[in-house]
């Protein structure tokens, strides 16, 4: 409970922070966020409120750890997901993406699976 408590901690600072900037200031988070590999758009806006759901769901956790636990699942499918799908390809082929972005996704990809409650689920 402790491990998972910690990664919704962790959820609402930088998600939160991060879906602030880009829903207030998408010019801003492409910059700092996405490290100028796309340019600013309505999309980042989108991204923010998906990060803001994130937030919103892990302060829930806090207090539901294992009810509020799937957030971690989707955050492992769709962080693994880019980093294949996305991050992966533009650094084989030498295309910008965010370098920050990627390895924090990649830590979280490393972390999850042994904090996810799989036992509970099933």
């Amino acid at each position: 409970m402790i491990g998972l408590r910690i990664i919704y901690i962790l959820n609402i600072i930088v998600a939160g922070q991060i879906a602030y900037s880009a829903i207030s200031n998408p010019k801003t988070a492409a910059i700092t966020t996405f490290s100028n590999a796309y340019p600013p758009s309505e999309v980042i806006k989108l991204v923010g409120c998906l990060w803001l759901s994130i937030a919103i769901l892990s302060i829930l956790g806090l207090f539901k750890p294992i009810t509020f636990s799937p957030v971690l699942l989707v955050q492992l499918i769709y962080k693994g997901t880019w980093l294949l799908l996305v991050a992966i390809p533009a650094m084989r082929s030498n295309l910008p993406y965010p370098k920050t972005m990627a390895m924090f996704f990649l830590a979280w990809v490393i972390t999850l699976p042994f904090l996810i409650p799989w036992k509970q689920w099933i």
